[in-house]
């Protein structure tokens, strides 16, 4: 077991006084809340296991909300230091309007290597109807930005250096740890810790949907471009999406899905022949459409599983869910949860010795709502586009020119995805 030094820390203490976060849970300021060893019986009061984004944002928010930001560990890989992205990278990740908030006030969001939404253009290939979501009907500046992933998780870690936050550099041996309460296990040893969090690196265990899908993602360059457009067209194989790339104003990030044999097929057919196909599924409404990027596929299904695998391990983010990209939830659900748990556990980090698993009951009760939505939607959407039944397929139609017409329903739906349901 490691162990650390805990001299010269300050630890807070409190008068007996009864206090209470915004998020209801009620504690007693005094109790165990002295500077003492006695209360540093484990490595570190909290430990969240994965460094990618959500793991990082949710560092980064406690680093601010906890008096001993020393007492949390961030366990995980960095970044190599000298890796590069070539220009037309299709890994790009689409942060909704809260993420980007959210980032900000960490001091993580990227300033330069970003490309913004402003308008979302929904439509059904081969039916009428569409719908117009605009930042300015929102009163928002912006739906969200892509980003290179790479960006992303840069600033982010470098977000993390600046703070006092331990960055551990180990792999986690996910298998051992979850068989042991409070303990993580690493190829650089084992660290006890009082909460642990999961934010990436261990698949989901519960709900499980395959779609029977692939998405083909790459790089499309547009001959008449719309700044700031991204699009989600439904086609009969599945949603495609076009959204702005942050590598030039003419280049938009693919997200194609389709039966696996057919994104294999798509994968694997010489440039003129995919750019055929993929004109054919989008329409002319940008001109010409160019792949400038290799093409790569990868498989499409649901993953839900508890939010508390035991009384004080808590999961978020990709080790909470994964979803189907049709929206691009996926990750902004994972920095809700970041955000949401940071909340929660405010009044506990000042008392660190407080059992804390009725801290993490009351999150996984107040992130319901919002994740089985957001769920809900993403499975719903392309499931219901995708149907072969022409009725279905019209009332689909129909609902979509619904929604344009009647703003409230449009911007309930475009609200919730750009900042989920807040409790």
């Amino acid at each position: 077991m490691r162990n650390i030094s805990t001299t010269g820390r300050k630890k807070p203490f409190g008068f007996g006084i009864i206090k209470a976060d915004p998020a209801g849970i009620r504690y007693n300021a005094s109790t165990l809340c002295f500077d003492s060893n006695a209360m540093h019986a484990t490595d570190y009061d909290l430990v969240i296991c994965g460094a990618g984004p959500v793991g990082c944002a949710l560092a980064l928010q406690l680093a601010q909300l906890a008096p001993d930001p020393s007492r949390i560990a961030l366990i995980g890989r960095p970044m190599p230091e000298h890796s590069t992205v070539t220009p037309g990278d299709p890994r790009a990740l689409a942060l909704n309007h809260g993420s980007a908030m959210l980032l900000k006030g960490v001091q993580a969001w990227p300033e330069t290597g970003l490309a913004t939404m402003e308008t979302v253009h929904v439509s059904q290939q081969g039916r009428l109807g569409r719908a117009l979501i605009e930042a300015s009907e929102l009163q928002v500046p912006f739906l969200g930005a892509v980003i290179r992933y790479d960006t992303v998780l840069r600033t982010l870690h470098a977000a993390i250096a600046r703070s006092p936050i331990h960055f551990l550099h180990a792999d986690i041996d996910a298998t051992k740890s979850l068989q042991q309460a409070n303990l993580i296990v690493t190829d650089q040893g084992q660290f006890s810790t009082r909460v642990r969090v999961l934010s990436d690196g261990v698949r989901p265990q519960g709900m499980h949907r395959n779609y029977k899908q692939h998405g083909v993602i790459s790089t499309l360059r547009s001959q008449l471009p719309k700044k700031g457009w991204a699009y989600e067209r439904f086609t009969k194989n599945g949603p495609f999406a076009l959204l702005p790339h942050p590598d030039g104003d003419d280049l938009f990030a693919l997200v194609w899905c389709n039966p696996p044999e057919i994104a294999a097929n798509l994968a694997a057919m010489p440039e003129e022949e995919f750019n055929r196909h993929a004109q054919a599924a989008f329409g002319s409404r940008m001109g010409n459409l160019s792949v400038v990027e290799k093409r790569s596929v990868f498989p499409l299904s649901l993953y839900a599983g508890a939010t508390l695998p035991d009384h004080h391990t808590v999961a978020i983010g990709n080790a909470a869910q994964t979803l189907h990209p049709v929206a691009g939830q996926g990750l902004n659900l994972g920095l809700r949860d970041a955000a949401q748990l940071a909340q929660v556990l405010r009044p506990w980090l000042a008392c660190p010795t407080n059992d804390a698993a009725p801290v993490l009951a009351h999150y996984a009760n107040t992130r319901r709502q919002d994740r089985w939505l957001t769920l809900g939607v993403t499975d719903i959407l392309p499931r219901v586009f995708s149907t072969t039944n022409p009725l279905l397929q019209h009332a689909c139609g129909l609902g979509l020119l619904g929604m344009d017409l009647f703003a409230a329903t449009k911007n309930s739906l475009a609200t919730h995805l750009l900042q989920g349901t807040r409790i």
